[in-house]
């Protein structure tokens, strides 16, 4: 927005603009955290359950920010602070939003907005590197996903920016819809319909129908990216969007692969080679998807695939004392403990060492989703299994081998260190609240790991 003046910053975020101090152009960058900001920026206060970040607009000024956008009675208390814009706007996160949605339309860039039970994160990191040497991409970063962190994401994309790959967060009803209302993509891809959120949406019918918000979204001739064979989207598909499919008989799917790695994709007629760096099997599932997204786009991807994976999904740690480490510990739910298992018998020379957490917000079905977690870790061949939380306590009642039951993750890491052996490879993963990454920092000595 560097090129926007005070005025029209206040105008698209429906802001009334006190003061525009020494202000020239606009701002370089948005930040929600005062701690964080830097000259040039636009600090936005946003409300919280405890503190208004608003109060922090003085100090955001006195960092050399070009702006804050905050409630009223914090823009008029800033009066006096160190020079810069000052805007009040009774909403500030709807007032980011609007900057965001703004944003977004002067960019003119390619959209892709990705959702789906797992596999979201993953498979927006292999799509912008599919993207990358054609277009000058830009991906939302971390877990900048939700209504406040897809706004940011939409708003570090600078000028010139020809793809804008975003991912799409859900928690509810209506939140899919709320996003893809700011990030207005010109591709939507559904990754999974899976048991997640169950505590709060009851039924894989309704998970169905919070992801397919995504399809009601896009405006007609846009394209949408699905799983070959879901049921559960089917009702919701639309003869004025262009269906792709990815998996076993859709339109992007395996032709082949090597035991190298090497994957041949065939994709509507068209055969696209890869050398993907990454060894997990899972991944291919999203490499079609980001395939399918990118050929919507107009980008032909072919040859060696790098990909810098977010932080927690499936890195692979050489760890002191000859341990190989998956850190796989950001996120759990059924379909994606399925995976890392799979994953860790295909992957483990040694021991196969699993420590799983709770997978939360199942709902009442949860006791039984861990037990099959239990069945899933016997015929995978774990060799020792370590639980952590009492959900996951639950695992023990269908695993057969050796196996340790402790209550949190401060235990977990007390544990490891006494259990493991040379040569074993140790997987972890768990929900977020469980915070498995302090087992990492155990097995390793080092702070908190990617």
């Amino acid at each position: 927005m560097r090129e926007w003046a005070p005025d029209q910053v206040a105008a698209t975020a429906g802001a009334r603009s006190l003061a525009a101090t020494g202000a020239t152009g606009g701002p370089e960058r948005v930040t929600i955290d005062s701690r964080d900001v830097r000259p040039g920026d636009l600090f936005v206060g946003l409300p919280g359950s405890r503190v208004d970040g608003g109060r922090f607009a003085p100090q955001a000024l006195a960092a050399g920010a070009w702006g804050v956008l905050v409630r009223p009675e914090h823009a008029e208390g800033s009066r006096c602070a160190a020079p810069g814009v000052l805007l009040a706007a009774e909403d500030p996160l709807a007032a980011l939003q609007r900057l965001a949605r703004e944003w977004r339309r002067e960019l003119a860039c390619a959209v892709v907005g990705i959702t789906g039970s797992t596999g979201k994160t993953s498979t927006k990191d292999i799509l912008a590197a599919l993207l990358a040497p054609a277009r000058r991409t830009v991906a939302s970063r971390a877990n900048l996903n939700t209504e406040i962190g897809l706004p940011l994401a939409v708003l570090e994309a600078a000028a010139g920016t020809e793809a804008l790959v975003l991912e799409l967060a859900m928690r509810g009803p209506g939140q899919i819809a709320e996003l893809a209302a700011i990030a207005q993509p010109d591709v939507g891809v559904i990754l999974t319909v899976g048991p997640v959120h169950l505590e709060l949406l009851g039924s894989l019918e309704a998970v169905a129908a919070a992801k397919a918000e995504l399809i009601g979204a896009l405006t007609p001739g846009a394209t949408v990216v699905v799983p070959a064979g879901e049921p559960l989207l089917e009702p919701y598909l639309r003869e004025d969007v262009d269906t792709l499919t990815f998996g076993e008989g859709g339109d992007v799917r395996l032709a082949g692969v090597w035991d190298d790695g090497r994957v041949v994709i065939r994709a509507r007629g068209r055969e696209i080679a890869l050398e993907p760096a990454f060894p997990q099997a899972y991944h291919r599932l999203n490499l079609l998807a980001a395939v399918a997204a990118a050929l919507a786009i107009g980008v032909v991807p072919e040859g060696r695939l790098e990909v810098a994976f977010s932080a927690m999904r499936g890195q692979r740690i050489a760890a002191p004392g000859d341990l190989v480490l998956i850190n796989d510990c950001y996120n759990a739910n059924p379909m994606s403990v399925r995976a890392a298992l799979e994953d860790l018998a295909e992957q483990a020379a040694g021991r196969r060492v699993a420590v799983l957490g709770d997978m939360l917000e199942l709902g009442p079905g949860a006791a039984d989703f861990h037990r099959e977690a239990g069945r899933q870790a016997q015929e995978t061949g774990v060799d020792v299994l370590v639980t952590v939380g009492e959900l996951a306590a639950r695992l023990g009642d269908e695993f057969g081998g050796e196996s340790h039951a402790v209550a949190d993750a401060a235990e977990a890491a007390a544990l490891l260190p006494e259990l493991v052996q040379p040569g074993d490879t140790v997987l972890l993963k768990g929900s977020r609240g469980v915070g498995l990454e302090a087992v990492a920092e155990a097995l390793t000595g080092a702070g908190t790991l990617g």
